[in-house]
């Protein structure tokens, strides 16, 4: 998480306000048929750990080729699709200056190879996660931030078009982690190796399900990507800058959270394959507070001193990045619960009427933000009907996981997952304000008292508020036999 904030910084000096918009508009254009992608992801995903559930060897090994040749047609796919619309869209309908139209080409060739070399990785990617080989998942991402942090003293070093060669090293970057985490799957699953053969009696399961996934991926991306485009064609590139820094910090900070949902996902899913469904709805309950509070820890001091945040972070903060940075973490905090909620609907295999309801949700937000930008609205309206949609989301994803599953009810759901989350998340906000409002001077000093208050609030309240009696018993028993251990 630091080395991603201090690398976006530099890249934001190195490029400037204008070429770091570009790169970011640019690379939203291919970003949007990702959603091809990602619906397909989820179905590898939930069919690996499905499989892995049932210990069904055979099954597993023809799961995975098949999900490898269809993301290959994927790739495919998308190539055609980004190098005739995209292309024609890139050149005619975003605000890009005539000087800068030859390097944003270069960087939307070089987003879609890495796209393409990210669409062939996701079998290899959701074998790692499905095996719960969480260490290695870690190393290669840490290693992968490493070749960022080398591409930040490259920029600088260098003397050339800077926005060409980042999307180059990105490029770089990409194809290299692949590789790592194709060349680990190969030597240790034996699934991975490839029969270069399709099963079609396994694939249209697992396309019947991606279809239905599609319609909520290709909103989610379309939502993203969407505003974006709004924002440049209202507002132009600059406002693409604030957007692409609120992107990096919700990134950043999403990153740290979600790994508790990659570690619990197999779980949830294994757990609803193997029968055991008073497990699995544990997994969905504790999984929710800990993401919730995980996150509340690391973003109220960020949201309360954000401005100051900004300032120390950048040299150059663009107009309204303070109020998207804070909206974006916000989003995140319903996001990260509906997420896991989620996994529960995708181990039933039943994610029509989720899918549906999300992605309207989703995509709604696309023409009332239009409207709003049409009648002179802030652009941060749009940030801000983001985050109801994504709260109505929720709910009526857990209203649809107590009708799939019975025993998960969705009035313990509501009390003792969100309206407990809620209480502490107002609560410790409240007490921060008021903190923050007796110490006038914005500095290091008030940043420091905020972040210390911040994490005593949240972690007392979660503790005594959000987590049940037994978890409680859990975690303190666990830090007894820590320090028993040491001493």
């Amino acid at each position: 998480m630091a080395v991603t904030l201090y690398t976006s910084r530099v890249v934001l000096q190195v490029l400037g306000v204008e070429d770091f918009g570009i790169y970011n508009v640019v690379g939203g254009i291919v970003a949007i048929f990702s959603f091809l992608n990602a619906s397909m992801s989820g179905a590898t995903t939930r069919f690996l750990m499905y499989d892995m559930g049932e210990n069904n060897k055979d099954k597993l090994r023809i799961t995975f080729n098949s999900a490898l040749l269809i993301h290959i047609a994927i790739a495919l796919l998308i190539i055609l699709i980004a190098e005739t619309v995209g292309l024609w869209f890139l050149k005619t309908q975003l605000v890009i200056p005539a000087d800068r139209m030859n390097a944003a080409v270069w960087v939307y060739q070089f987003s879609i190879l890495s796209t393409v070399v990210s669409v062939t990785q996701v079998p290899y990617n959701a074998c790692i996660i499905a095996h719960e080989k969480m260490d290695v998942y870690a190393y290669v991402e840490i290693l992968n931030v490493i070749l960022k942090l080398l591409i930040v003293f490259l920029l600088v070093a260098g003397d050339f078009d800077k926005l060409i060669f980042y999307a180059l090293l990105i490029f770089l970057v990409s194809t290299i982690i692949a590789c790592i985490y194709r060349l680990y799957c190969v030597r240790h699953f034996d699934e991975s190796k490839l029969l270069y053969q399709l099963h079609f009696e396994n694939v249209k399961p697992m396309l019947s399900f991606s279809g239905w996934d599609l319609y909520g991926n290709m909103s989610t991306v379309a939502r993203t990507q969407g505003i974006n485009m709004l924002l440049n064609m209202f507002f132009g590139p600059l406002l693409n800058a604030a957007s692409g820094i609120a992107g990096q910090v919700q990134g950043a900070v999403m990153s740290f959270a979600g790994n508790v949902v990659i570690a619990v996902k197999p779980q949830i899913i294994k757990s609803y394959a193997a029968g055991e469904y008073s497990r699995m709805v544990s997994l969905v309950m504790n999984a929710s507070k800990l993401t919730f509070l995980l996150l509340l820890l690391l973003s109220l001091p960020l949201i309360v001193e954000m401005h100051f945040v900004l300032s120390l972070w950048l040299k150059t903060v663009p107009e309204y990045t303070v109020q998207f940075c804070v909206c974006t973490l916000l989003f995140n905090f319903f996001a990260t619960m509906s997420v896991v909620v989620v996994t529960a609907a995708h181990a039933t295999g039943k994610i029509k009427r989720p899918s549906l309801i999300n992605g309207t949700l989703y995509l709604s937000v696309i023409p009332v933000s239009y409207v709003a930008f049409k009648l002179g609205l802030s652009p941060v309206t749009s940030y801000l009907f983001n985050i109801i949609a994504v709260i109505i989301g929720l709910l009526s994803n857990v209203w649809t996981i107590h009708k799939y599953i019975p025993v998960f009810s969705y009035k313990k759901y509501i009390y003792t997952v969100f309206i407990r989350c809620m209480v502490v998340f107002l609560t410790s906000s409240g007490l921060v304000w008021w903190l923050k409002g007796l110490i006038y001077e914005e500095g290091f000093f008030r940043f420091i008292i905020v972040s210390i208050a911040s994490t005593i609030s949240v972690t007392l309240l979660g503790f005594y508020v959000s987590l049940n009696k037994s978890m409680r018993i859990i975690i303190v028993q666990y830090i007894k036999n820590k320090i028993c251990e040491r001493v």
